[in-house]
Protein backbone atom coordinates (compact mmCIF):
# COMPACT_ATOMS: atom_id res chain seq x y z
CA UNK A 1 0.00 0.00 0.00
CA UNK A 2 1.26 3.49 -0.85
CA UNK A 3 2.32 5.49 2.22
CA UNK A 4 1.93 9.22 2.71
CA UNK A 5 3.74 10.95 5.56
CA UNK A 6 1.89 14.05 6.77
CA UNK A 7 4.10 16.48 8.72
CA UNK A 8 2.01 19.25 10.28
CA UNK A 9 1.74 20.63 13.80
CA UNK A 10 -2.03 21.15 13.54
CA UNK A 11 -3.92 18.05 14.66
CA UNK A 12 -7.03 19.08 12.72
CA UNK A 13 -5.07 19.30 9.46
CA UNK A 14 -3.46 15.90 10.06
CA UNK A 15 -6.88 14.41 10.82
CA UNK A 16 -8.44 15.92 7.67
CA UNK A 17 -5.58 14.77 5.45
CA UNK A 18 -5.55 11.31 7.07
CA UNK A 19 -9.28 10.78 6.50
CA UNK A 20 -9.20 12.08 2.94
CA UNK A 21 -6.14 10.09 1.88
CA UNK A 22 -7.28 6.91 3.62
CA UNK A 23 -10.56 7.22 1.72
CA UNK A 24 -8.46 7.30 -1.46
CA UNK A 25 -6.75 4.04 -0.44
CA UNK A 26 -3.46 5.35 0.94
CA UNK A 27 -1.77 4.39 4.19
CA UNK A 28 -1.20 7.58 6.18
CA UNK A 29 1.59 8.15 8.67
CA UNK A 30 1.61 11.32 10.75
CA UNK A 31 4.23 13.48 12.42
CA UNK A 32 3.29 16.52 14.48
CA UNK A 33 6.70 18.10 14.01
CA UNK A 34 10.12 17.49 12.53
CA UNK A 35 11.62 15.77 15.57
CA UNK A 36 13.86 12.98 14.22
CA UNK A 37 12.08 13.25 10.88
CA UNK A 38 14.86 11.72 8.80
CA UNK A 39 14.96 8.72 11.17
CA UNK A 40 11.20 8.42 10.83
CA UNK A 41 11.50 8.46 7.05
CA UNK A 42 14.09 5.69 7.14
CA UNK A 43 11.94 3.62 9.48
CA UNK A 44 8.52 4.08 7.83
CA UNK A 45 9.67 4.46 4.19
CA UNK A 46 6.90 6.74 2.94
CA UNK A 47 6.30 7.08 -0.80
CA UNK A 48 5.56 10.81 -0.55
CA UNK A 49 5.70 13.52 2.14
CA UNK A 50 3.22 16.35 2.64
CA UNK A 51 5.09 18.99 4.63
CA UNK A 52 3.89 22.15 6.38
CA UNK A 53 6.23 25.14 6.51
CA UNK A 54 5.27 27.05 9.66
CA UNK A 55 5.32 24.75 12.64
CA UNK A 56 5.78 25.76 16.26
CA UNK A 57 9.03 23.91 16.94
CA UNK A 58 10.41 23.37 13.41
CA UNK A 59 10.79 25.29 10.19
CA UNK A 60 9.46 23.23 7.31
CA UNK A 61 11.92 24.74 4.85
CA UNK A 62 14.84 23.64 7.02
CA UNK A 63 13.28 20.18 7.26
CA UNK A 64 12.94 20.12 3.48
CA UNK A 65 16.67 20.75 3.15
CA UNK A 66 17.41 17.90 5.60
CA UNK A 67 15.13 15.57 3.66
CA UNK A 68 16.81 16.48 0.36
CA UNK A 69 20.27 15.81 1.79
CA UNK A 70 19.39 12.18 2.53
CA UNK A 71 16.41 11.38 0.30
CA UNK A 72 16.88 13.21 -3.01
CA UNK A 73 14.29 11.17 -4.90
CA UNK A 74 11.55 11.11 -2.26
CA UNK A 75 8.70 13.34 -3.45
CA UNK A 76 7.91 16.22 -1.08
CA UNK A 77 4.84 18.42 -1.40
CA UNK A 78 4.75 21.60 0.62
CA UNK A 79 1.28 22.32 1.94
CA UNK A 80 1.23 25.74 3.54
CA UNK A 81 -1.39 28.28 4.50
CA UNK A 82 1.04 30.95 3.28
CA UNK A 83 1.27 31.47 -0.46
CA UNK A 84 4.00 34.06 0.07
CA UNK A 85 6.58 31.34 0.70
CA UNK A 86 6.11 30.09 -2.85
CA UNK A 87 8.69 32.65 -3.95
CA UNK A 88 11.29 31.56 -1.40
CA UNK A 89 14.20 29.87 -3.14
CA UNK A 90 14.23 27.11 -0.49
CA UNK A 91 10.84 25.90 -1.75
CA UNK A 92 12.45 24.95 -5.07
CA UNK A 93 13.67 21.76 -3.38
CA UNK A 94 10.05 20.61 -3.08
CA UNK A 95 8.38 18.82 -5.94
CA UNK A 96 5.14 20.77 -5.54
CA UNK A 97 3.75 23.66 -3.48
CA UNK A 98 0.07 23.75 -2.54
CA UNK A 99 -1.69 26.48 -0.58
CA UNK A 100 -3.88 24.90 2.10
CA UNK A 101 -7.58 24.91 1.39
CA UNK A 102 -10.68 23.10 2.58
CA UNK A 103 -10.86 21.76 -0.99
CA UNK A 104 -8.14 19.11 -1.14
CA UNK A 105 -8.46 18.39 -4.86
CA UNK A 106 -5.22 20.22 -5.77
CA UNK A 107 -3.28 18.47 -3.00
CA UNK A 108 -4.65 15.08 -4.05
CA UNK A 109 -3.74 15.80 -7.66
CA UNK A 110 -0.16 16.71 -6.71
CA UNK A 111 0.17 13.55 -4.61
CA UNK A 112 -0.98 11.44 -7.55
CA UNK A 113 1.45 13.18 -9.91
CA UNK A 114 4.32 12.78 -7.46
CA UNK A 115 3.58 9.09 -7.05
CA UNK A 116 3.33 8.59 -10.80
CA UNK A 117 6.79 10.07 -11.16
CA UNK A 118 5.50 13.12 -12.99
CA UNK A 119 7.47 15.55 -10.89
CA UNK A 120 8.95 18.60 -12.61
CA UNK A 121 12.47 18.19 -13.94
CA UNK A 122 15.05 19.47 -11.46
CA UNK A 123 18.75 20.00 -11.68
CA UNK A 124 20.39 16.71 -10.70
CA UNK A 125 17.13 14.79 -11.17
CA UNK A 126 16.14 12.89 -14.27
CA UNK A 127 12.97 14.05 -15.94
CA UNK A 128 10.33 11.31 -16.30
Amino acid sequence: MTKILIVDDEASIRMLYREEFQDEGYEVIEAEDGHKLTERIEQDKPDVIVLDIKMAAYDGLDLLQEIRQQFQDLPVIISSAYGAYKGDYKTLAADYYVVKSSDLSELKQKVRKALEGKVPSKKGKKAP
